[in-house]
């Protein structure tokens, strides 16, 4: 097993990087305190090309790799969990969804501009009364000719107010016995007749990001605005976390090793008893813990990556790699803080961002318990994963880089 970078790897981590910390990060805290998303961010963001960076070049894409992927999000929350959650709704929830399940058609109606970063996208799954519990989401779709009516309301979205496209899960059969057969998806535009947004403000973190809620109330959506067939849209859902969790798993180490760097930098700047505190052996211990963290979590990380450009299924290493990453993050805001001390408790240092914007991770995308679950069926043999009617393609730089003139038609 080669656990090195390649080339290519290292050009993207350093452009994702360049990008966050000289564009980014000297203005975060103030789009923070604001409780606003800097407007400038999708654009530049699309104009690097990250908003497409693990789609093929065919569909508007950069034509990466998904370990690619997971390297954009570990630099972006390295500054702001707001960057990452972009690209977990944005390419992992949506626009990778749109490869896997989509026709030819609707791949060039919505993928394409998504992936230019033309159009931004969302993923509407969680309602008021429905997160860990999908089978009790209480939106429907109700067949009439050529289009369905959606009705429902879809809470905590990120980027409600800003996408232009939204893939949305709704149940087409509520009586479907189990209820999760009874689930479909479509591709819900932001213009049409029915569909309403709006933002969510008083966030404990990421709070200078879009998150928020979309009501749909009789909106007719066409026929071939369905995203796979009827009754599919439980599996569609379950697949598009395969990928979303796998970004926040990325961003999550990104945000282990953001509070490992302030706190070696502080522990030398910082002296206590006569000493500076990167001498005191509790300090120390605190530090090693993050390095020990960051250093598993990217293993973690790299290995669902590295199943995912095999094309092979993944949702049992993605869990853990989000499962751990996310939990661990967590622990390290807290011991950066600690670190920090009293100025840990403050906006002056950036530690203080980083505890509140860790808290959201392990709820969101399956709770740390929902993941603890999956993981003890699997090794307890009560959980086995079965075959979708379509799994991500594995990995083909050749297929990926080709320009659409190149392809031969059939591919």
């Amino acid at each position: 097993m080669d656990f090195a970078l390649t080339e290519e790897h290292k050009m993207i981590r350093q452009m994702v990087r360049d990008f966050a910390m000289k564009e980014v990060y000297p203005t975060i805290k103030e789009w923070d305190r604001r409780q606003e998303m800097n407007p400038e961010i999708l654009p530049r963001m699309a104009e690097l090309g990250i908003l497409g960076i693990n789609i093929p070049v065919r569909y508007g894409g950069q034509g990466m790799d998904y370990i690619s992927l997971a390297l954009a999000c570990e630099e972006l929350e390295r500054v702001d969990t707001t960057l990452r959650v972009i690209m977990s709704v944005h390419m992992g929830l949506n626009s990778m969804a749109l490869f896997q399940w989509g026709t030819e058609e609707q791949k060039q109606r919505f993928l394409v501009p998504q992936a230019r970063g033309e159009k931004y996208a969302a993923f509407c799954l969680t309602e008021p009364n429905a997160g860990s519990d999908v089978a009790a989401l209480q939106a429907t779709a109700r067949r009439e000719g050529d289009v369905y009516i959606l009705n429902g309301e879809k809470m905590w979205i990120s980027l409600a107010t800003k996408a232009h496209h939204f893939l949305v899960i709704a149940k087409t059969d509520p009586h479907a016995d189990p209820p999760h057969h009874g689930m479909t998806a479509f591709i819900v535009t932001s213009d049409m007749r029915g569909v309403k947004t709006g933002d969510i403000h008083g966030k404990l973190g990421v709070r200078a990001g879009s998150t928020g809620w979309v009501v749909m109330e009789n909106v007719e959506v066409p026929l071939e605005n369905r995203l796979g067939e009827e009754g599919e849209g439980f599996y569609i859902a379950m697949s598009a976390l395969d990928n979303g969790r796998y970004t926040v798993a990325a961003g999550a180490t990104g945000l282990i090793r953001a509070c490992l760097e302030d706190s070696i930098k502080y522990c030398h700047e910082r002296s206590t008893f006569g000493k500076p505190i990167a001498k005191h052996q509790l300090v120390q211990q605190k530090i090693a813990y993050m390095q020990q963290w960051y250093d598993a979590a990217f293993l973690l990380v790299m290995r669902a990556g590295w199943m995912k450009n095999a094309g092979l299924r993944n949702t049992r290493e993605t869990s853990m790699a989000k499962w751990y990453a996310t939990d661990m993050s967590v622990q390290a805001a807290l011991e950066a803080v600690q670190i920090h001390g009293a100025y840990g408790f403050s906006d002056e240092y950036d530690v203080e961002r980083y505890l509140r914007n860790s808290k959201g991770a392990v709820i969101y995308e399956g709770t740390s318990e929902i993941h603890q679950l999956m993981q003890a069926g699997y090794a307890l043999g009560l959980r086995e994963d079965r075959p979708l009617r379509c799994e991500l393609p594995a990995y083909d730089p050749e297929y990926w880089q080709a320009e659409a003139s190149e392809i031969a038609v059939g591919d």
